[in-house]
């Protein structure tokens, strides 16, 4: 598939005002996606479990308008206007308006919220992006005749992804991969898929408890981050590392291999961090407290031999991932060890979701 067939035939039906929402949830990489070429397509592939509790909430208001000669919009974040997002979405616009045509016939009036602090490490881009595309792609739908769902889901993922790379693997659940992979069956550098293979009973309904170590702006954006792989000594090593990674995971997934899982995981975590501190110019995104965390993880795990592990997103915030079965004993050390490394003490409690939900 190339990026023509998403280009619409001429709609059938007209539209002068209304308004969507949809419900979109972050994502956490089990392999990562670091690097990007032009366009948003992947250096590598990359494989995610889709979250629950952690979504953005996007409503679009929209009004037929005269001058049709550029974009028009206002963005609320909280109910407040939000100025700092409006070169995003503009952005975002510029790069989709060849997909969305009637883009520039409406003023959009663009309400969002999300259940989780903003820039502290939790994708709120991914869910922020997803959202807002399936919103536009729900304007689409209804000037659209004989729009298949399986088509708008994977329209819907094309433009998150031109929103923000990890976006297109918000939109389904509760496994999702994104990125040409020989081994997984319709992988595509231009869309998230479900991941299309058995998975062993034990890794569904997996928990995802979010350590908020640092919920402040991170120092370095993730488009910064991704940009300084070109040219990066390790770049070509690392991306052959997420293809055998995301090929041994296969397996890994269909047995149910937990120690298998977290080693792997684990891997990922402190490569894509590698990356970050051996780049030019290098940065470290990692706190002293998120150290401490990872090593009493360790500790804990060597003592219990507990199923718990972390990966980590590009900030300082630990993803501990663990089987339901576990859930109450990992609870226990969580708050009476882990809290006090968070800020103010907080936390997230998330699980496996299931994708994005229109309201």
């Amino acid at each position: 598939m190339t990026d023509a067939q998403f280009i619409p035939k001429p709609y059938t039906k007209s539209l002068n005002s209304g308004a969507f929402t949809w419900s979109s949830p972050s994502n956490i990489a089990l392999v990562k996606y670091w690097g990007k070429r032009e366009n948003q397509i992947p250096e590598n592939p990359s494989i995610s479990f889709t979250l629950n509790a952690c979504k953005t909430t996007t409503t679009i208001h929209f009004s037929k308008k005269e001058d049709q000669r550029d974009f028009s919009f206002t963005i609320l974040l909280d109910g407040k206007e939000a100025p700092d997002f409006k070169p995003k979405i503009l952005t975002f616009f510029e790069r989709v308006e060849t997909y969305l045509p009637f883009l520039k016939s409406y003023h959009f009036r663009i309400e969002t919220s999300n259940s989780f602090p903003h820039s502290s490490g939790i994708a709120s881009s991914a869910s922020g992006m997803s959202a807002l595309a399936l919103c536009l792609m729900s304007i689409e739908k209804a000037m659209s005749d004989n729009l298949s769902e399986a088509d708008f889901i994977k329209k819907a993922s094309f433009l998150a992804r031109l929103g923000s790379g990890s976006a297109c693997r918000s939109i389904e659940g509760d496994l999702v991969v994104w990125g040409e992979h020989e081994g997984i069956e319709g992988s595509s550098n231009l869309y998230g898929i479900k991941y299309p293979y058995e998975v062993h009973e034990v890794f569904k309904n997996y928990h995802d408890t979010i350590l908020l170590v640092d919920k402040g702006e991170k120092q370095v954006s993730s488009t910064v981050g991704h940009n300084l792989m070109f040219g990066h000594p390790f770049a070509k090593q690392r991306f052959e590392q997420a293809g055998n990674n995301l090929s041994q995971l296969k397996g890994i997934l269909k047995s149910g291999d937990l120690e298998g899982f977290m080693s792997l995981v684990e891997q990922e975590a402190l490569t894509l961090h590698a990356m970050m501190m051996t780049s030019n110019p290098y940065f470290i995104l990692m706190k002293p407290n998120t150290l401490k965390i990872i090593n009493a993880i360790w500790a804990y795990r060597e003592k219990t031999k507990a199923h718990l592990c972390f990966t980590l997103d590009a900030g300082a915030n630990v993803h501990l991932l663990f089987p339901d079965y576990e859930a109450k004993q990992i609870g226990e050390f969580i708050k009476n060890e882990l809290v006090a490394f968070c800020q103010n003490g907080h936390y997230i409690s998330d699980r496996i979701g299931f994708g994005a939900k229109l309201l």
